[in-house]
């Protein structure tokens, strides 16, 4: 990389190696021009305007590549399945949501990405739901030139990584639930949970298949399951009856629908007596009554998921201690807060 003087009317194709600054009496002061911009024919005119007879320009040596040349190739290497870039603003390429759905970073890609000499990827957490032309992550390089050999290195990772952030759209599912509780099902107390799930479900554009209700009895539980995943349910939820009260039989009433358990008792709060399992290919999820209570719950965090069509795992569970305690605010702001953030 050289620095030379050059006459304006000659730069064009050109890149200036400082920035130009203007002062206009009383309206403006500042610099049109920055460091790194390339001149083109439109600027001609205005440079002349500013008194610029000569700039100077950088004059890239084999195997350079401008900041904003690499912030291109960074943005097309790192931008997988409907994920769109924008072009290089001071250097720097977002990336935007192309669709609703659950945003996927690739985090030891990322991480080796961020490790290299003077090459910058920032992202909004894993697992984060996005709406489309939300921003997702920028990035850029440090210096205003860097060897192509960084460049290539970077391309190469996320082409060795397969996808480095990706949006999975939610699909539109059909979710049962059984509602479990004598007291409910004797019809003691009105059902507070049916018009939280409906809720949940339908913020996604999923829908409920069907609200069933069962008394704490596991076998009948378990039937109730079975017939619901039998009616076509893609995802079961079971609510109520989850703790270790002798008459909370919601977790027997599961396992004995042979169904295969992921996880009973997770490192959420609130959340912390859920319960995972999978009936064949169908999600049954156990949610404890804090569900019905708290505004948001563990069920936010994995509910998503499970839409975007993931087979949620005992490890995607046990992450979720680090960022899984909700901070109770008097006044919620999920999902812009710390409550399942720090899981991978």
């Amino acid at each position: 990389m050289k620095i030379q003087a050059v006459k304006v009317e000659d730069a064009v194709g050109n890149i200036l190696s400082h920035d130009l600054t203007q002062v206009v009496r009383g309206e403006f002061k500042g610099a049109p021009f920055k460091k790194g911009h390339i001149i083109t024919e439109e600027d001609i005119p205005e440079l002349l305007k500013m008194g610029k007879e000569n700039i100077y320009i950088l004059e890239l040596d084999p195997g350079d590549v401008h900041e904003d040349a690499a912030g291109i190739r960074l943005g097309e290497a790192v931008a997988g399945a409907n994920v769109t870039w924008t072009e290089p603003r001071e250097s720097r390429v977002n990336l935007f949501a192309g669709c609703d759905g659950l945003l996927k970073i690739n985090v030891p890609a990322l991480e080796k990405l961020n490790d290299l000499p003077d090459v910058i990827l920032s992202t909004l957490p894993n697992n984060t739901v996005v709406e489309k032309g939300e921003l997702l992550a920028g990035t850029k390089v440090i210096p205003l030139v860097v060897p192509e050999e960084t460049v290539l290195t970077a391309e190469n990772i996320c082409r060795e990584a397969g996808w480095v952030i990706k949006v999975t759209p939610f699909r539109k599912l059909k979710v049962g639930a059984v509602i479990t509780g004598s007291e409910v099902y004797k019809k003691r107390i009105r059902d507070g949970f049916g018009p939280v799930i409906t809720e949940k479900v339908e913020a996604f554009g999923s829908s409920v298949l069907g609200l069933d209700y069962a008394p704490d009895d596991a076998e009948v539980i378990a039937a109730k399951i079975k017939k619901m995943a039998g009616d076509g349910a893609d995802i079961i939820i079971v609510t109520g009856g989850m703790s270790v009260d002798p008459d909370d039989v919601t977790p027997k009433g599961i396992q004995l629908t042979g169904a295969e358990v992921v996880k009973y008792g997770a490192p959420a709060l609130p959340g912390a007596m859920f319960m995972l399992a999978y009936l064949g290919d169908v999600p049954v999820m156990g949610i404890p009554a804090c569900g019905m209570f708290f505004k948001i719950t563990i069920v936010d965090l994995l509910l998503p998921r499970l839409l975007a069509g993931e087979r949620v795992t005992r490890k995607d569970i046990v992450a979720l201690g680090h960022g899984g305690l909700c901070r109770a605010c008097p006044q919620c702001n999920y999902p812009n807060c710390t409550f399942g953030k720090g899981s991978c």
